[in-house]
C-alpha cells in the first residue's frame, strides 16, 4: 500500500457540494454538502433506502448525479481522477473467478503498472488468507471473497476508500480486519467513507458521522462532531452474518 501524505495544508480528499441524486423523479439523497479530509473517515449510516450505497456509486461515477459537485483533492472528479483517488469495495466482490485468489491481487498490481512483488502475499496473510493462494475465486466462501476485495483495496494504489458495507459477511475477527486496516490507511495520510445500517464497530482513528434519512428527505445532516482517537467501540447492537 503507497504512503500518502499526511501534510494538513493539502485540500481535502473529497469535497462535496449540493450533490443530489432522484430514481423515477423521487429524491434519494441530497442535497448534500460535506468534505473528507486526508486520516479522517466517514460512516455513513442510515436505514434501507436511505441512499448509503447510491451515494457512493455516485461518488465513483458509477451513477449520474442530477446536480453537485465532487472535488478530488483540489481536482474536479473525472474519470482519470477518480481512477487515480479512488478505491472502491462494493457489495458484489470485483473478483475474476476462474484465477486463483492470489492471481487476482497479481492481476490488480499489472493494472496499476506495477511488476510483481511480495505485496500480494502479505495482503493474503494481512486478510487471513493465506493457504488459499491458489483457490479459484468461485471456490471462496463469501466471507473469504470479501477478506480478497479487502486485500485487493488494501493494494491499491488510492488515497480514498469507499466502502460500501464492507462488515457484511464478516465474523467479529473479519469485522475487527477492517477497522484495523482502515486505521492503518488513514494513519498513512489516506481517507475512507464507510457505509453500515449501524455500525458494529468505529474504526480507532477520527471518525465523523454523516446519517442520510427517507429517500423522501431532503435535510441530510452531517454532524459537527468529530472524535480524536476514539477507542474501538464493542460490537452490537445485534449480531453480524456469520462467514459462510
Amino acid at each position: 500500500m503507497r504512503a500518502m501524505s499526511s501534510d494538513t495544508s493539502r485540500p481535502p480528499l473529497l469535497s462535496v457540494q449540493a450533490l443530489a441524486f432522484s430514481r423515477n423523479e423521487e429524491p434519494v439523497f441530497g442535497p448534500l454538502d460535506f468534505q473528507v479530509d486526508a486520516g479522517e473517515a466517514l460512516l455513513v449510516q442510515g436505514g434501507n433506502g436511505a441512499g448509503k450505497t447510491t451515494l457512493l456509486r455516485v461518488l465513483a461515477g458509477l451513477l449520474r448525479a442530477d446536480q453537485g459537485h465532487i472535488v478530488l483533492d483540489g481536482v474536479p472528479a473525472t474519470s482519470a481522477a477518480r481512477a487515480r483517488a479512488m478505491a472502491y469495495l462494493g457489495h458484489l466482490p470485483a473478483l475474476k473467478a476462474d484465477l486463483g485468489a492470489l492471481e487476482n491481487l497479481e492481476f490488480l498490481c499489472g493494472l496499476h503498472g506495477r511488476r510483481p512483488d511480495p505485496q500480494p502475499i502479505q495482503a493474503m496473510a494481512l486478510t487471513g488468507l493465506a493457504g488459499y493462494e491458489d483457490t479459484p475465486a468461485r471456490q471462496l466462501s463469501a466471507g473469504q471473497k470479501k477478506r480478497l476485495s479487502l486485500a485487493r483495496m488494501w493494494l491499491a494504489p488510492a488515497p480514498l476508500w469507499l466502502m460500501d458495507e464492507p462488515y457484511a459477511n464478516l465474523d467479529l475477527e473479519g469485522i475487527t480486519l477492517v477497522n484495523r486496516m482502515v486505521a492503518a490507511h488513514l494513519r498513512s495520510g489516506g481517507a475512507a467513507l464507510v457505509t453500515t445500517h449501524g455500525a458494529y464497530a468505529a474504526p480507532p482513528v477520527r471518525t465523523r458521522m454523516l446519517e442520510l434519512g427517507a429517500p423522501s428527505c431532503l435535510a441530510d445532516t452531517l454532524s459537527a462532531s468529530a472524535t480524536a482517537n476514539a477507542p474501538p467501540r464493542a460490537a452490537g447492537p445485534g449480531h453480524p452474518e456469520a462467514e459462510t
